[in-house]
This record gives C-alpha cells, sequence and structure tokens, in this order.
C-alpha cells in the first residue's frame, strides 16, 4: 500500500483510486459482531490501538478478543469500567494509554463511563439495533416485534450521557416480514448490514463528513429490558399480537403463561422429536437463513466433514439431512459435539444445541449464532464497594442476589455492616424485604421445578461444586480478608479455619453427588405374583438456610454444601452483622456456572427476612444455626406447613480436666477450646472442671499464657486475639462478667473491654464458679473461661455436674487413662466427644447436637440425610 503522508492510496477493483483518511480506533465490545467490525475496519486501513473487552467465560476468550490478540492488537479485558458510578483508576489509565481518536461501540454490554466516552478527539460511537429514537433500551429488537412495527432497522449514534438519545451519524431500515423472529431479522439484516453501516460511519467521520442529527422526541420510546415477570402472555389480545408477543420474546427471556401452574414457552418438541424456539412455532415457513462469511463457511465444511464421518451411512450430507433419523444416536450426540470442540477452534456446543436443530442447515445456523454470541447470557453486572487493605484490593457486592443477579431491595433500605476492628462503617448493605424473600423462593422454586439444576445429571452436579471449591480457594485472601473486616476474626485464623474449611466442605459434598442412592428391599410376595420394592433418595426443594455471625463463610458452606449435593435449591439469609463473606459467595457462585435460581442469598434481619423464610409455605426445608429460643420460634413458625428442621442450637460444653492429663497439652488445649475464634465458638468449652489437685497449678499456667497473647489489629498476623463481633455482643460479655462478679465468682483475670478503637474484649478466667450461678449455667460465647473443681477420683460426681445442662453440643475430657476416657464418654449427654483434644472437627465426621442444643447433622454423609426424602416404590410382574 502506498502511503502519502496521513493519508494511504487505497485501489478498488474497477481501478479507481482515492485518497482514504484513516483513524486511530479504540473498538469497546464484544461477540462475532465486534469481531467482524474489528476485521472489517483493519482491512479498510483504520489502526485499532486497543481492544476492551470482556474476560474469558470458561477459560474461553471472546471471538473479538481471539482476533485481535492473533493480530497482536492490544486487548484490555476488564470485567467493569466503574465502581459505584466512578471509574476504576487503572482501567481508566490502561484506556488513556493507548491514545484512541475515536470510540467505536459495535456491542457492548457493559456501562462505560462518560469520561471515556468524552476522552477521545472525536468521541465515540454506537451501533443500536433499532430506528432510534424509537425502542431505546436493551431489547430494542424484541420490541420491534413486540409491537408489530412494520420497518425494522438500527442506528449509528454518537454517544452522549442520555440512554440512547445521542445525536444521530447514519440509520438503515428493513421490511419486518410477517413470520420474522429476532434470530431471522438479526441475521438477514441487522448483522450484516450493521458490519458495513459502522466501518461507513468510521470513515465518514475520517473524512470529517459525518453528521449530527439530533433525535426528535416525537415518537421516542423507551420500553427497558425484558424479564421473566413481564413477558407472562395474556389471552385477551388479537391473534395477531399474541404472535408477535411470543416471536417478540423469543427464548431469552421466553414468554410464558399459566396452565395449571406455571409453564414456560421456551422449546416445543414434535411428535418427530424435532424441537424448535418457541418464538418459530406460528411460523408459516422456514426461517430465513443468513449468509455465512468466509470465515462461518470454513467451520460450515468442516461441519460437514464430521457429520459424514458419523453418518456413515448417508452418501451425501445435504441441507435436509437429519441427524437422528438417519441414524445417530445419544452417544453420537456427544461425538458431535466433541469434535466440533476439537476441530473448530474450541467451540463450544451442549447436547440441547443438537436436538434443537436436528438437520444439518439448521444446525449450521445455530453454530453460526453461536459463534456469533447471541446465545450468550447476560453478563453478571457486579456494583462493588472496593477497599485498598490488606495489601490487595477488597471487592464486595453488597445487595440481594436473587435470581442470578445482584438488585437493591424491593424498598431502596440499607443498613451499616461495622467493621469490629475500629467500629467504622464497612458500606451499605441491602436490607431484603418480605417482598424480596418472596422472589427469592420463587426464582429458587422455579429453578428446582423447571430449570437446568432440576435436570442436571448429578456427576455435572458434583463438577460444579468442586469448581466453586476451586474458587473459594482462589480467592480464599480475599474471602479471609473480608471475613477479618466483617466479623474481627484473625487473618491467619480465617485463611485456614473461616474459608479453608469452607473449601474442604464444597468438595468433600461434591464427591457425595453421584452416590446417593436407596436400597433394595425383600418384601413378603403375593403368590403367584412378584414384587420389587427399592427406595430413591430424592431432593426436597426448595430450602431455606440461615446462618449465625460467628462463621460466616464455613456456617454456609456446611449447611449448603449437603443441601446442593442432594440437588436442592436454597435461599440463605446471612447473619444482619456479617453478610459480605456470603455475598461474595454468591459472585463466585455464578463464575463457577451455577445456574440462575439455585443459590439465592438475601441480607437483612431475623425478624424480618428469617422470619418469613421459616413460614413460607414454598420452603420445604430450613436450617438454622443459632440461639436456642430462635430456634424454638423457627419450630413454631415452620409448623405451618410441616417443613423439616434441623437447628444447631447453644451450648455449655463441659470440659473435664484430671489429674493424670498431660498438663502441658491440657493447658494449651483448654484455652484454644475457650479462646479459639475469641470465644466466639458454637462448641466452646463453656465450663471447665478441673481435678482438685491441678486446680491451682492449671489456673496459674493459663493466666501466664494469657498474659502472652497479643490483642490487636486481625489483620496483623502475629495477633492471637481480634476483637468481638460487634457492639452488642461486647456488651453482653462485660455484663456477664459483672454478674459472675456479683454472684461471688472469682475473677481471675481479665473481664474488661481492651482500651483502643473498637470492640476488643480481655480473655477472662473466673474460678470458684458453683453449680447455681448464672455463670455456670449460661453460655457466655465469648472470651471467658469459667473453671470450677471437684474432688479428686470423684468420676460420677463430676459427670453429674457435667450433665446438668439442658445444652449438648459438645463436650470433652484428658487424662491418660483410656478406660477413664471411654466410660466419661459413654456417659456424657452431648453430640460430640473430644478425648485430649478440642475444637477438631472434620468435614466427614456428622456433627451436631441433643437436648436444647438441637437436633439433626452437618456435615458427613449424615448431613445429607436432612436435605432427601425417601422414596418406597413397589411393583408386580
Amino acid at each position: 500500500m502506498l502511503r502519502r503522508g496521513s493519508q494511504a492510496l487505497r485501489r478498488f477493483s474497477t481501478g479507481r483510486v482515492y485518497f482514504k483518511n484513516q483513524l486511530k480506533l479504540a473498538l469497546i465490545g464484544q461477540s462475532l459482531f465486534g469481531q467482524e467490525v474489528y476485521s472489517h475496519l483493519c482491512k479498510e486501513g483504520h489502526r485499532v490501538v486497543g481492544v476492551f473487552t470482556v474476560p474469558d467465560k470458561d477459560g474461553k476468550a471472546d471471538p473479538l478478543a481471539l482476533a485481535a490478540e492473533k493480530d497482536g492488537t492490544p486487548v484490555f479485558k476488564f470485567p467493569r469500567w466503574r465502581v459505584k458510578g466512578k471509574t476504576i483508576k487503572e482501567v481508566a489509565e490502561a484506556y488513556r494509554s493507548v491514545g484512541a481518536e475515536l470510540n467505536v461501540l459495535p456491542f457492548c454490554t457493559q456501562f462505560i463511563p462518560m469520561d471515556v466516552i468524552d476522552s477521545p478527539k472525536h468521541g465515540s460511537i454506537i451501533y443500536h439495533p433499532s430506528i432510534l429514537p424509537r425502542h431505546r433500551g436493551a431489547s430494542a429488537i424484541n420490541w420491534t416485534l413486540i409491537m408489530g412495527d412494520k420497518k425494522a432497522g438500527f442506528s449509528v449514534f454518537w454517544a452522549d450521557d442520555g440512554l440512547d438519545t445521542g445525536p444521530i451519524l447514519l440509520q438503515r431500515s428493513c421490511d419486518v416480514e410477517p413470520n420474522d423472529t429476532v434470530d431471522a431479522l438479526y441475521n438477514r439484516f441487522l448483522f450484516p448490514e450493521g458490519i458495513k453501516a459502522m466501518v461507513e460511519a468510521v470513515q465518514l467521520i475520517a473524512d470529517g463528513k459525518a453528521p449530527r442529527i439530533p433525535q426528535p422526541e416525537e415518537g421516542a420510546t423507551y420500553e427497558g429490558i425484558q424479564k421473566k415477570d413481564n413477558a407472562e402472555i395474556s389471552w385477551d389480545q388479537s391473534a395477531e399480537v399474541l404472535h408477535n408477543w411470543i416471536r417478540g420474546h423469543d427464548k431469552v427471556p421466553g414468554a410464558w403463561t399459566e396452565i395449571n401452574g406455571q409453564l414456560m414457552v421456551r422449546n416445543l418438541q414434535f411428535e418427530d422429536g424435532k424441537m424448535i424456539p418457541a418464538s418459530q412455532y406460528f411460523s408459516a415457513g422456514e426461517t430465513s437463513v443468513v449468509e455465512l462469511t468466509a470465515e462461518e463457511m470454513k467451520v460450515a465444511e468442516t461441519i460437514k466433514v464430521i457429520w459424514a464421518g458419523i453418518l456413515s451411512n448417508v452418501p451425501v450430507i445435504e441441507d435436509s439431512t437429519d441427524f437422528f433419523k438417519s441414524g445417530a444416536s445419544s452417544m453420537d450426540v456427544v461425538r458431535l459435539v466433541e469434535e466440533i470442540r476439537q476441530k473448530c477452534g474450541g467451540l463450544q456446543l451442549q447436547n440441547e444445541d443438537v436436538y434443537m436443530a436436528t438437520k444439518f442447515e439448521d444446525f449450521i445456523q445455530k453454530v453460526v449464532r453461536k459463534l456469533r454470541g447471541e446465545d450468550q447470557e447476560e453478563e453478571l453486572v457486579v456494583d462493588y464497594v472496593s477497599k485498598e487493605v490488606n495489601e490487595m484490593t477488597v471487592n464486595m457486592p453488597y445487595q440481594c442476589f436473587i435470581n442470578g443477579q445482584f438488585t437493591d431491595a424491593e424498598d431502596g433500605k440499607t443498613y451499616d455492616t461495622i467493621n469490629p476492628t475500629d467500629g467504622s462503617i464497612i458500606c451499605k448493605v441491602s436490607y431484603a424485604s418480605l417482598v424480596d424473600v418472596d422472589k427469592a423462593v420463587a426464582a429458587a422454586k422455579d429453578a428446582f421445578e423447571n430449570g437446568e439444576w432440576g435436570r442436571m445429571n448429578a456427576r455435572e452436579r458434583g463438577r460444579l461444586m468442586y469448581r466453586l471449591a476451586d474458587l473459594l480457594e482462589e480467592n480464599q485472601e480475599e474471602l479471609a480478608t473480608i471475613e477479618a473486616l466483617d466479623s474481627g476474626a484473625v487473618y491467619t485464623l480465617a485463611l485456614k479455619t473461616h474459608i479453608g474449611m469452607s473449601v474442604q466442605t464444597f468438595r468433600y459434598f461434591a464427591g457425595w453427588c453421584d452416590k446417593i442412592q436407596g436400597s433394595t428391599i425383600p418384601i413378603n410376595q403375593a403368590r403367584p405374583n412378584r414384587n420389587l420394592t427399592f427406595t430413591k433418595k430424592e431432593p426436597l426443594g426448595v430450602c431455606a438456610i440461615i446462618i449465625p455471625w460467628n462463621y460466616p463463610l464455613m456456617m454456609l458452606a456446611w449447611k449448603s454444601a449437603a443441601c446442593l449435593a442432594a440437588g436442592n435449591t436454597l435461599v440463605l439469609k446471612p447473619a444482619q452483622v456479617t453478610p459480605l463473606t456470603a455475598l461474595k459467595f454468591a459472585e463466585l457462585s455464578v463464575k463457577a456456572g451455577f445456574p440462575k435460581g439455585v443459590i439465592n442469598i438475601i441480607p437483612g434481619s431475623g425478624g424480618v427476612a428469617g422470619q418469613r423464610l421459616s413460614e413460607h409455605p414454598d420452603v420445604r426445608k430450613l436450617g438454622f444455626t443459632g440461639s436456642t429460643p430462635i430456634g424454638k420460634q423457627i419450630m413454631r413458625s415452620a409448623a405451618s406447613n410441616l417443613k423439616k428442621v434441623s437447628l444447631e442450637l447453644g451450648g455449655k460444653s463441659p470440659l473435664i480436666i484430671f489429674n493424670d492429663c498431660e498438663i502441658d497439652k491440657a493447658v494449651r488445649m483448654g484455652m484454644g477450646a475457650v479462646f479459639f475464634n475469641k470465644g466466639e465458638n458454637c462448641i466452646a468449652a463453656g465450663r471447665l472442671f478441673v481435678e482438685e489437685s491441678i486446680h491451682d497449678e492449671f489456673v496459674t499456667r493459663v493466666v501466664e499464657e494469657i498474659k502472652k497473647m497479643k490483642i490487636g489489629d486481625p489483620l496483623d498476623r502475629s495477633t492471637d486475639h481480634g476483637p468481638q463481633n460487634h457492639k452488642a455482643h461486647l456488651e453482653k460479655l462485660l455484663q456477664y462478667c459483672e454478674a459472675g462478679v456479683k454472684e461471688g465468682a472469682t475473677l481471675v483475670y481479665g473481664g474488661r473491654q481492651v482500651p483502643r478503637p473498637g470492640f476488643f474484649m480481655e480473655p477472662t478466667v473466673f474460678t470458684d464458679v458453683e453449680d447455681h450461678m448464672y455463670l455456670a449455667k449460661e453460655e457466655s460465647f465469648g472470651p471467658i473461661m469459667v473453671i470450677s473443681k471437684f474432688q479428686n477420683g470423684d468420676i460420677d460426681g463430676v459427670l453429674l455436674r457435667a450433665n446438668n445442662t439442658e445444652y449438648g453440643l459438645a463436650s470433652g475430657v484428658f487424662t491418660r487413662d483410656i478406660n477413664k476416657a471411654m466410660y466419661i464418654s459413654e456417659k456424657l449427654e452431648a453430640g460430640t466427644v473430644f478425648i485430649n483434644t478440642y475444637n477438631k472437627t472434620d468435614v466427614a465426621a456428622p456433627f451436631g447436637g441433643v437436648k436444647q442444643s438441637g437436633f439433626g447433622k452437618d456435615l458427613g454423609e449424615e448431613a445429607l440425610n436432612e436435605y432427601l426424602k425417601t422414596k418406597t416404590v413397589t411393583l408386580e410382574y
């Protein structure tokens, strides 16, 4: 190519020559449409100085990114451009570094800040698939059909700070055919002509001939994004209106109606097995065929060879060749999908794609739509609160997570979540209303009954859970930092226990997904007939989970992993004071590939959201960890529809230390039994019984070790003891200590708030605690060691005292005498007994209490039974 100054000499096939101006362009967008615009602009001699697109999905780059990377064009993959309405500094700097003269947005699902839009010399132009000002918004093609427009088309306009309101650069239109669908319009006109128009628009700008025609307000419409809740079919309309409504909704979100319960009209299957999108049902003929690009033709030829290899009995693969009528089986579907992935650049199809397009011509059309990105799901939009802390940027979602999307509470209410280290506000979090709870339950119910999750095989379910565990592990430092900020957990402990055990829990239950099974039962035969009886283990449906604030993510994992492994969907309410890791978990579940509606997180109060979940008629199971009084209230509410309930409630776990113990170990582990996680531990040793002969030595050594503990910032790696979870809890602990002193117990150490900002309390030791005292009966749930002595050799006496409580969550004993240890373990009334150790929980070992500490199990195989029902089937043959 000849160059002369800033101009390039271009030759047409006609031999005509003229000088063509060039621009430095930044392409912002995605999909095959973006790729084609990029390629055509490069061919026209323009210099693309940077491509800004979406991050890879499931390890696969967007088509636009692939093309640009192949050419060596700088590619930037930002998940978002702004946070809380402000441009992210690093993103803006990366954008400005390319020095673009014009921004070209062919197809972009991200929100681009106005300082980026206005930054280049020539500003920014955007492609929009409607004849503006009609059908502004994100569902323009849909509304063109829904409203019965006779003309469809697109606009290339100058971006401004409005919503599709900028001046028009150029427009093109076409007639809408009676049987057009969204796909047909896009493939026939909007895609191919849109590419040409974007290139033409850029050249007009380069030549200084681009108009700026203000949009008229007359005729302007904005209908908004179509979602399920506004896609219901209203049957009191004419046939033409119904036709337009259904074809306009296409398969996403899909028009729906009520037929003895909700029915989503997405796909229709005919007697011959062929499936079509519901939008094509009224079509009198075949959908128009899109003209393929040269690159797409190569893919089509490759697929034809693959079809020929599978259908070896078919002499020639023609457009009308039907995959299944030609003898293909379900195994051939797998082969077809995998061969295409291997030979077509990693193109990932689903088995359903084959069933939806059984004829070769239809199948190629589906592949082209996949290549062009027309089947892409809506990008998850997360409006983070970001903080620079712990030598990293921590990004924290703060909205309700319902049906796969983060959203504000219905009434817009929020509340402050507090950093217990200094009492500062971390951020405002959505405060879920009753309406939000109902939406979350409805989403979970729909996902269970009608969604992909309910049809998914168990191994695929396990794969998603393994992937989620991997993501938790990959993000463990950020999660542990959030846990430290929101709950006051010491970072190193959060990393190992809060997050580490969460990862282990999801991996453990992921392995159980395809091992849940019933049994075959021999029954009495009624001769001469023969019978077969077997049982099936089935998921319950929608499960509600309400978790406490002491281990926010770990408690989530303990319950939700078993729930999901069993095949249920869930609505989870985190503790009001510690919602942030649960909301981060929701974000990671989307990245792992969990379908919409399977996991829903609703932050808010127990009195509103928790109460509604416990009485909701569509919730079939409720799992709760928290206080005994609230557990009783939940049981009363759950009786409304007799939902299944499991409760892990309060504790006053006894720890018996005999004089024949290994004293060093008993001191070290006795302190861990009380002070682990600042004493905010459901199985904490609420009362220590120390044999008289070693009592004083034990107390002295405990106090000596407490004095060595470092109290301070939980993000400091050398900190032993962080702040209590929230202010009200600290005040309750101080009152607990005051009650102990008033009743005559001896305060040996601590009992005060640490004089520094935040909610810090000194590790505390009480002795001379008698059985009738408040300290002996009630749980502190804090760093308070309550010690009572017992007479030497009085085994049965100390057992009687240890069991004299309404709680029965955990217990422990330290002794070298194995016979004594086993006798004690048999007699202690508790769900768990630790011998010469404490706090030793494992994902494979069932965990739960007795008496007023609740019922039901977390962890281990037994936890699965909390989220399953048994069905008995008997047949006669």
